[in-house]
């Protein structure tokens, strides 16, 4: 697929640049024509992540992701989709069948608006698979062929290693983000990710040379596991970012050698 660098592509990758430096990183690292499918998919994910956080009113936030959902439906169903800088190129990336999956992507941040915890270990992975998980596969088949399940492994340990670096600020928030909170349980959770990344890696083949830049953004998501294992304290301590010569040049060597 081909898309142009135009304006609202331009409003998309400064809305990443400003809200999600990581993914910024990442996608600067892809072809240039990956970049301008990527930044519309990742700049959805900066305005459907933040849409919970903007107001104390729940229904308020209700109203915000069911906007996103609706913005959907209409790239999934046509023919009219809303004018929007994000809606718009997104449009032009997703496909309608991925535009469909995103729904379960927007509707488990219903989780981010209430206080309540998770219910249970299913409830978790549902989460982490859906907001993680979902979003990793559009932006992966939107580039190229890449095998659902695979990307979903690798999509569930970056999605855990994520979390972990997000949970001083929701703990700070009133939410309780894990399960087991405690050291063992911690660690359980990354060795758990860890072998789900391990999985995928070992499957390499089935994502596509093409689809390959999607995945450049789960880079640190070993690095930030390892560390949990050996050091769980990190966690609530806000200890789980690298170093930046260190954060730059190791994702130079995933794009230059392809090994996500």
């Amino acid at each position: 697929m081909s898309v142009s660098f135009d304006d609202d592509v331009k409003a998309c990758a400064a809305l990443v640049h400003k809200a999600d430096p990581d993914r910024f990183l990442a996608a600067m690292a892809a072809p240039v024509a990956a970049r301008a499918i990527l930044f519309p998919i990742y700049a959805l994910n900066v305005e459907v992540a933040r849409a919970p956080w903007v107001t104390q009113e729940p229904m308020i936030a209700e109203m915000r992701l069911q906007w996103w959902r609706d913005a959907l439906q209409e790239i999934a169903q046509g023919p009219t989709v809303r004018r929007h800088e994000v809606v718009t190129p997104l449009s032009r990336v997703l496909s309608p069948h991925l535009a469909e999956k995103m729904d379960k992507y927007v509707a488990v941040r219903r989780w981010d608006i209430y206080r309540d915890p998770f219910e249970d270990q299913d409830h978790f992975d549902a989460y982490i698979d859906h907001s993680s998980g979902t979003l990793l596969v559009a932006a992966s088949q939107a580039l190229g062929p890449a095998d659902e399940e695979v990307v979903r492994d690798f999509g569930y340990g970056v999605g855990v290693a994520n979390w972990f670096r997000a949970i001083p600020d929701l703990e700070a928030r009133g939410r309780i983000p894990l399960l087991d909170g405690t050291s063992a349980g911690v660690k359980q959770l990354a060795r758990s990710a860890l072998q789900r990344i391990e999985k995928a890696r070992s499957s390499r083949a089935s994502i596509s040379d093409q689809a390959r830049p999607a995945l450049y953004a789960g880079w640190q998501a070993e690095w930030i596991l390892k560390h949990v294992i050996a050091q769980p304290e990190r966690v609530a301590a806000g200890a789980l970012s690298q170093g930046e010569m260190r954060r730059r040049l190791s994702l130079m060597w995933t794009a230059a050698s392809g090994r996500w």
